[in-house]
Protein backbone atom coordinates (compact mmCIF):
# COMPACT_ATOMS: atom_id res chain seq x y z
CA UNK A 1 0.00 0.00 0.00
CA UNK A 2 1.33 3.45 -0.89
CA UNK A 3 0.67 6.57 1.17
CA UNK A 4 1.88 10.15 1.37
CA UNK A 5 2.71 11.47 4.85
CA UNK A 6 0.23 14.25 5.62
CA UNK A 7 0.97 17.38 7.62
CA UNK A 8 -1.58 16.66 10.32
CA UNK A 9 0.19 13.34 11.05
CA UNK A 10 3.39 15.05 12.21
CA UNK A 11 4.66 15.53 15.76
CA UNK A 12 6.19 18.73 17.14
CA UNK A 13 9.59 17.86 15.61
CA UNK A 14 8.05 17.61 12.14
CA UNK A 15 8.38 13.79 12.09
CA UNK A 16 5.60 11.33 11.42
CA UNK A 17 3.95 10.76 14.80
CA UNK A 18 4.85 7.39 16.25
CA UNK A 19 1.20 6.27 16.54
CA UNK A 20 0.63 6.87 12.82
CA UNK A 21 3.14 4.14 11.91
CA UNK A 22 0.75 1.68 13.54
CA UNK A 23 -2.18 3.18 11.64
CA UNK A 24 -0.32 2.73 8.35
CA UNK A 25 0.47 -0.88 9.31
CA UNK A 26 -3.16 -1.58 10.25
CA UNK A 27 -4.40 -0.13 6.98
CA UNK A 28 -1.92 -2.27 5.01
CA UNK A 29 -3.10 -5.42 6.81
CA UNK A 30 -6.72 -4.69 5.86
CA UNK A 31 -5.68 -3.91 2.30
CA UNK A 32 -3.88 -7.27 2.08
CA UNK A 33 -6.97 -9.08 3.33
CA UNK A 34 -9.17 -7.13 0.88
CA UNK A 35 -6.83 -7.92 -2.04
CA UNK A 36 -7.02 -11.61 -1.10
CA UNK A 37 -10.82 -11.40 -1.32
CA UNK A 38 -11.49 -10.96 2.39
CA UNK A 39 -13.07 -7.58 3.06
CA UNK A 40 -14.07 -6.92 6.65
CA UNK A 41 -17.73 -7.76 5.98
CA UNK A 42 -16.86 -11.24 4.68
CA UNK A 43 -14.70 -12.05 7.70
CA UNK A 44 -17.38 -10.86 10.11
CA UNK A 45 -20.04 -12.84 8.24
CA UNK A 46 -17.89 -15.96 8.73
CA UNK A 47 -18.00 -15.33 12.48
CA UNK A 48 -14.38 -14.27 13.00
CA UNK A 49 -12.40 -11.08 13.23
CA UNK A 50 -8.64 -10.52 13.19
CA UNK A 51 -7.10 -9.37 16.46
CA UNK A 52 -3.70 -7.83 17.13
CA UNK A 53 -2.14 -9.40 20.21
CA UNK A 54 1.26 -7.71 20.08
CA UNK A 55 2.87 -4.93 18.04
CA UNK A 56 6.44 -3.65 17.96
CA UNK A 57 7.72 -0.75 15.89
CA UNK A 58 11.39 -0.27 15.15
CA UNK A 59 12.00 3.28 13.91
CA UNK A 60 14.99 3.42 11.53
CA UNK A 61 14.68 6.66 9.48
CA UNK A 62 12.59 9.75 9.97
CA UNK A 63 9.55 10.43 7.83
CA UNK A 64 8.43 13.99 7.18
CA UNK A 65 5.41 15.63 5.60
CA UNK A 66 5.10 14.92 1.88
CA UNK A 67 7.26 11.77 1.97
CA UNK A 68 5.77 8.96 -0.09
CA UNK A 69 6.05 5.52 1.45
CA UNK A 70 5.13 1.94 0.67
CA UNK A 71 3.85 -0.30 3.47
CA UNK A 72 4.36 -4.04 3.04
CA UNK A 73 2.62 -6.86 4.87
CA UNK A 74 3.35 -10.57 5.22
CA UNK A 75 1.63 -13.18 7.40
CA UNK A 76 3.84 -15.97 8.76
CA UNK A 77 1.92 -18.96 10.08
CA UNK A 78 3.05 -21.57 12.57
CA UNK A 79 1.26 -24.45 14.22
CA UNK A 80 -0.80 -22.65 16.86
CA UNK A 81 -3.70 -20.24 17.07
CA UNK A 82 -1.55 -17.19 16.40
CA UNK A 83 0.55 -16.00 13.49
CA UNK A 84 3.29 -13.45 12.99
CA UNK A 85 2.83 -10.28 10.99
CA UNK A 86 5.92 -8.73 9.37
CA UNK A 87 5.71 -5.27 7.83
CA UNK A 88 8.06 -2.62 6.51
CA UNK A 89 7.50 1.05 5.79
CA UNK A 90 9.77 1.92 2.87
CA UNK A 91 10.80 5.32 1.58
CA UNK A 92 10.64 5.93 -2.19
CA UNK A 93 14.35 5.09 -2.56
CA UNK A 94 13.76 1.71 -0.88
CA UNK A 95 15.25 2.69 2.49
CA UNK A 96 13.45 1.02 5.37
CA UNK A 97 12.01 3.78 7.56
CA UNK A 98 10.37 1.40 10.05
CA UNK A 99 9.72 -2.24 10.75
CA UNK A 100 6.45 -3.29 12.36
CA UNK A 101 6.22 -6.81 13.72
CA UNK A 102 3.41 -8.39 15.61
CA UNK A 103 1.40 -11.36 16.66
CA UNK A 104 -2.20 -11.77 15.53
CA UNK A 105 -5.00 -14.29 15.61
CA UNK A 106 -8.57 -14.81 14.49
CA UNK A 107 -11.19 -14.33 17.17
CA UNK A 108 -14.38 -16.40 17.16
CA UNK A 109 -16.88 -13.58 17.63
CA UNK A 110 -19.38 -15.77 19.51
CA UNK A 111 -17.06 -17.77 21.79
CA UNK A 112 -14.64 -14.82 22.17
CA UNK A 113 -11.68 -17.20 21.83
CA UNK A 114 -8.95 -17.55 19.23
CA UNK A 115 -9.71 -20.15 16.59
CA UNK A 116 -7.38 -22.99 15.67
CA UNK A 117 -5.72 -22.96 12.23
CA UNK A 118 -6.09 -19.29 11.28
CA UNK A 119 -4.18 -19.94 8.03
CA UNK A 120 -6.63 -22.63 6.96
CA UNK A 121 -9.65 -20.54 7.88
CA UNK A 122 -8.41 -17.50 5.94
CA UNK A 123 -7.45 -19.63 2.94
CA UNK A 124 -10.87 -21.31 2.86
CA UNK A 125 -12.60 -17.94 2.61
CA UNK A 126 -10.17 -16.05 0.36
CA UNK A 127 -10.62 -15.60 -3.35
CA UNK A 128 -6.82 -15.33 -3.72
CA UNK A 129 -5.33 -17.23 -0.76
CA UNK A 130 -1.78 -17.12 -2.20
CA UNK A 131 -1.58 -13.46 -1.11
CA UNK A 132 -1.99 -14.56 2.50
CA UNK A 133 1.01 -16.88 2.73
CA UNK A 134 4.44 -15.53 3.57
Amino acid sequence: MDVTVRGYELDTQGHLNQAVYLQYAEHARWELLRAAGLPQEKLLASGVGPVALESTVKFLRELRGGDRVRVTCRFEYGEGKTFAVAQEILKEDGTVAAQVTGVAGLLDLTARRLIADPAGHLASLAGNPDLLSG
